[in-house]
Order: C-alpha cells, then structure tokens, then sequence
C-alpha cells in the first residue's frame, strides 16, 4: 500500500510540473521585440558552461559568431573554444519560415530545429548530434532564448536523452 501512495504522489508531481512549464505564448507582448534576422546579423561573441546533471560545470566555452541575413535566408557561422583546448565549429543555416517562427539546418543536427518567437523569447526545439567518448549520441535539445536588449541575449538549454535531463547549457551572448 505504501508503494501504491508513494507511486500516486509521483505521478501527481509530475503532473503538476508538466501543467506549470512555460510556453512561448507567455511571452507575447515583452520587450524589446527578438527577430532573429536582426540580433543575429554582424559579429558577436558567446560565453558559456554545460552542466551535467548533477549540475557540475563539465566544460566552459566562447563562441565567435558571425551572422548574415538575405531576406528569409540566414546563416550564422560558430566557432568554438573550450576550456580544455580543442575547438569545433558549426554553420547554422536559418530560415524565416513565418512571422515569428524559423527552421535552422546544421551538420551536427540531426532533422531540422524549429523555433517560435514570442515577445522578447525564442524556443528552439532540436536534436543534437554529441561526441561523447568516441560515440556519437543524439540529445534532444529545449533551447531558451530571451533577449535583454537590443545587444545582449541569455540562452538556458536543457538536454535529455528518452525524456530524462542529461544536462544544461547556460549561455551569454552579445555584440563584439
């Protein structure tokens, strides 16, 4: 009887936290306004850590950005510096599809992200293609963007594999 309670609590919790996660609809009318095609166009630079999830800080980065728009068409190059030394590189290749909502195609991803905006927030929804200890391992990827002002954004991911949180991604990103 205790576990059938204890089970019951749990799904009770679960329930509830699923009822209270935010949608991007939430953000509807803040400011200032995020267009992709607008805070993503020249140079910019990134600063950033992956936790585990456990929390602990497994690897610190900066990223160099360089993005351009023609009309619907844009495409952001990434360069990576780690902490321990190495570096990698991603080309994002982003499409206005709507009036708040992007496509975005990368090497490392598999299928294609989808985003909506909203206000000053972006939802990226994607499935990333990892290097972990020789393997490839693909993490599906809830990526938060909230714009501060016209030059300054903070981006919160968090990674899962099969609907569990394997880690998070905390990021700065602002005009060079």
């Amino acid at each position: 009887m205790a576990i059938l309670r204890w089970f019951t609590g749990a799904l009770f919790s679960v329930l509830f936290l699923v009822g209270c996660s935010t949608s991007i609809d939430d953000y509807q009318g803040r400011t200032p306004q995020l267009k992709l095609e607008e805070f993503f166009n020249g140079s910019l630079v990134a600063y950033g850590t992956v936790q585990d999830y456990s929390d602990d800080v497994i690897q610190r980065f900066r990223v160099e950005m360089q993005g351009s728009w023609d009309g619907n068409e844009g495409e952001l190059a990434e360069t990576f510096y780690y902490a321990d030394g190495s570096t990698q590189e991603r080309t994002w290749y982003l499409t206005k599809t709507g009036p708040n909502t992007y496509e975005g195609r990368a090497d490392d991803v598999e299928g294609v992200a989808v985003g909506t905006t909203a206000g000053n927030a972006l939802n990226w929804q994607y499935v990333l293609q990892v290097e972990m200890d020789g393997d490839t391992m693909n993490l599906s990827l809830d990526d938060w963007m909230y714009l501060v002002d016209q030059d300054n954004m903070i981006n919160r991911t968090t990674m899962s594999k099969f609907g569990v949180n394997v880690g998070e991604i905390t990021l700065y990103i602002g005009r060079k």
